[in-house]
This record gives C-alpha cells, structure tokens and sequence, in this order.
C-alpha cells in the first residue's frame, strides 16, 4: 500500500499541547465573565437543516456556507446539469453552521416552552466558512458568544459592551469598541433616496476600510446606484469628531428622516448606559460600520484590537425578529461574538499569556526503581487528591533522561526519592526554576506544591 503524505484541509489547523492551553486560558477567561453576568451555556449540532442557514446572511454569507451532500445515491433524480446553486439545493439538505446566531434562534423557537425569558445565554462551539484562507482568517474556527433574546431594553447593549470590556481587560488586550445602529445605514439610504437599496449599501459600504473611498463609490455604481444618490451619500463619508459631534450632525442630516432619527436616540441611550456601567474601554461610533449580516435591525458592534493589525477580533448587534423565519414573531434579541483564533493572534504577537499557565504540570516523580516507586506511589496519590497535577515517570531509566523530559514539559518541581529518602522516611523536592533542593515530609512535599 503505498504511503500517504499527512496534510489537513487549507484552513484548519492542528493544536499542539501548549497551543491548547493557552486556547483553554482564552475560554475559560471569557466563560467566567459570561457566567458572572448570568448567562447560561448551550451547545447545538455541527450542522443544521440549509433550510435554516440559507437567506440569513446575505448573498455572499450564503455562498460561504459549506454544504454537505446527501447520503447514499444523491445524484439520483438530480439535474447534473443544473448550475452550481441550483443543484446543490437538490443534492444537499445540511450545511456546517456559518455562526452560532442562527442555530440560536432555532434553538429559541424549537424550546420556547422550556425557556425563561429575557434568556441569556452563552455558547462556544466552531464554525465553517468556505473563505479564502488567510492571517486571522480560517475555515474552521471557534466563537464564543453571549446573547439575550426576549428583551427589547437597550440596557443589555451596554451590559454587552461592559462584558467586552471586562473580558478584553482580563486577557490584557487593549481595544476599541466602535458602534453604528442599522437605523443609521437606514436612514443613509433614505438620504440618498434608494432604501430598496439599503442592503447594497451596507455591503458596500462594509468593505470601506480594506478597499478605499474610490472603490467603495465605484461598487455602488455597480450596484445599481445613480451618480445623483451616490453624490447625497458623500457628506456621511466624511463626518468626523468625538461622538457628540458625530451624533449632532447626524441629528441635522436625519431632521426629516424619522428612521435615522430613531438610530440617532437609540446609539444616544445606549452610550448613556455604558458610562453608567463604568465601561473603561475606548467607544468610538463609526456611522458607517455596517456588518454584512442580514439580520441586524439595531445596535451593531466591532471590537478591534489597539496594537495589531488583524482585523476585528469581536463582533454583533441586535436583531428584532430573528426568531420569526422560523415561527416565532417579535422575539428581539442582541447579542456578541468573539473570535477565539483572533484573539490568541493578538495575544501570541503581544506575549500577553502569562507564564503561570504555561506548565499545567505541577511536578513528576522520578523513577529510581521497582520499591522506589512502591515508596512515591502514596505521595503521587495525596498530590493528585487535592488538585496537584502531578505524574511519575513510568521507567527505570538514566536520571539525565528524565530530567530532560521535565525540563521539556517545563516542570517547576522534580521529586525524587532513592535510598537515602527511604531510609530518612523524606522525599527530595527540587526547585527547577531556582535549583534549590530540600528534604521534605510528605505534609510538607504538599504545602510547597499547593503555595
């Protein structure tokens, strides 16, 4: 049988031990900020129903959903010659899940008996998106999100954008939350007097910081825009200034635009809330932040780190009725996501992990021989019993080479016990940050281990 080279689909990725920990470091970071705010964990299947991924995210998001293939015999009865679209429709009914937003929302409806509203709740599970690989960019990837759904109370858009601080200010990463309401890319339109064209413009309009002013007008135009709409859209492409300002002027624009007006009060409010949640983190309103989902009829948000180029590493927004494509109306809902490769980039290029975490094993016991070991094993089983990760070397070999295979995994602390150990009744702790080595009483082997 001839030998296969390994690889791994472009996009994904392995995780190495020490990788793991550090990924581990991340989540259960974030878990405890969401469990302090009472939100309540869920998990959903890897794949959903097309029927309840397709027509959410709009028509580039539905491009990127990874389709699955009917099983046994999927090209019977199918028109091979169907366009790509078309005959995925007839030969795929499941798709791997482009966000954990959707799922929720079907989860929402398919429990609503069972659940107590406002529902807050939380969830860390990977998706796929068919996306051109990149750096900071995968095809499988985790997000963590925390959402609430049964409330319309602009109160949780600031507890949102509180947990983004807190989480964010645990992991050591500086930010800055930027914030747009849809109302206000509405009330764009409007301006421009082509709301029908709405959804053009905030894909449009998304893409601004990666392609340019120029190009971002040249895709309206394709996009069906007249020159006239596109010239009414330009002052909004230059409004700058603190967000006062920013509001302001938005106020003057929008007088006889009841929509943006609205998005103008709600951002207001939402702002208010913030600075009485003490929220420390840097909120910059960006009116032509945009987000290309579909969903989103309220606040949206973008986390962005300060001192990496990497794109935004945390994202969401309210949407009002989520719920009702799948029979369950004016159910509104806000929610955030975070992205857990992201946000390891950011922290791995700014060597935010702290050292502690790097050596989960706390110490290993060498091995001297057979009654050696029948001597350490009480030691081994005390460690374990109050929490020390511990673990003795499984063979007799030289002591050089054991030493090595602590000083590999970074080891803080070797045990050893031979003759002299078992005569005195002690055991040998070595320090191996330091070097220094004492005699100890099993109490005592435990006291230096758990300080």
């Amino acid at each position: 049988m001839a030998v296969v080279k390994p690889s791994i689909s472009k996009g994904t990725r392995d995780f190495t031990p020490q990788e793991m920990i550090r990924r581990n470091y991340i989540f259960n970071t974030i878990r405890s900020v969401f469990e302090k705010y009472a939100y309540l964990p869920i998990e959903t299947p890897s794949m959903e129903n097309l029927s309840t991924l397709m027509g959410k995210y709009g028509e580039e998001g539905d491009r990127l959903i990874f389709k699955i293939l009917n099983s046994g015999d999927f090209t019977k009865d199918a028109d091979m010659s169907l366009p790509p679209n078309q005959l995925a429709a007839k030969i795929c009914e499941k798709g791997l899940r482009y966000d954990l937003t959707v799922p929720f929302a079907r989860f929402v409806v398919m429990h609503q008996n069972d659940l107590t509203f406002p529902f807050k709740r939380y969830q860390m599970q990977p998706v796929w998106r068919a996306d051109r690989p990149q750096k900071g960019r995968y095809r499988e990837f985790y997000q963590c999100d925390v959402d609430v759904i049964g409330s319309n109370s602009l109160l949780y858009e600031a507890e949102l954008m509180k947990i983004t601080d807190e989480v964010f200010n645990k992991l050591g990463v500086n930010v800055t939350i930027h914030i747009n309401n849809r109302k206000i890319l509405m009330g764009v339109a409007a301006l421009a007097g082509a709301e029908e064209k709405m959804v053009d413009i905030c894909t449009a309009i998304d893409k601004l910081d990666k392609i340019g002013k120029e190009n971002v007008i040249a895709e309206l135009r394709e996009r069906g825009l007249t020159d006239a709409a596109i010239d009414k859209l330009l002052p909004i492409f230059d409004i700058q200034g603190d967000n006062d300002h920013v509001l302001q002027t938005l106020r003057s624009l929008f007088a006889d635009i009841p929509v943006g007006m609205q998005g103008v009060e709600e951002l207001e409010q939402v702002l208010d809330f913030a600075k009485m949640y003490a929220v420390d983190a840097d909120i910059r309103l960006e009116i032509l932040l945009a987000r290309g989902l579909n969903y989103y009829t309220g606040a949206i948000f973008e986390v962005r780190a300060n001192d990496v180029q990497i794109g935004s590493i945390s994202g969401g927004g309210r949407y009002d009725d989520l719920t009702g494509v799948f029979g369950l109306k004016n159910m509104s809902g806000v929610g955030i996501s975070y992205g857990a490769e992201r946000i390891y980039d950011v922290m791995q290029e700014l060597d935010l992990f702290p050292p502690e975490i790097a050596a989960p094993v706390k110490a290993i016991i060498l091995n001297f021989g057979e009654k050696e070991v029948e001597y350490a094993m009480p030691l081994l089983v005390k460690m374990r019993a109050v929490g020390i990760a511990s673990e003795i070397y499984p063979d007799k070999v030289k002591i050089g080479k054991q030493m090595n295979y602590a000083n590999a995994k970074a080891i803080p602390y070797v045990i050893m016990a031979g003759e002299e150990e078992m005569t005195k009744g002690v055991f040998t702790v070595k320090n191996m940050t330091t070097g220094e080595q004492r005699a100890c009483e099993i109490d005592e082997v435990l006291e230096i281990l758990r300080g």
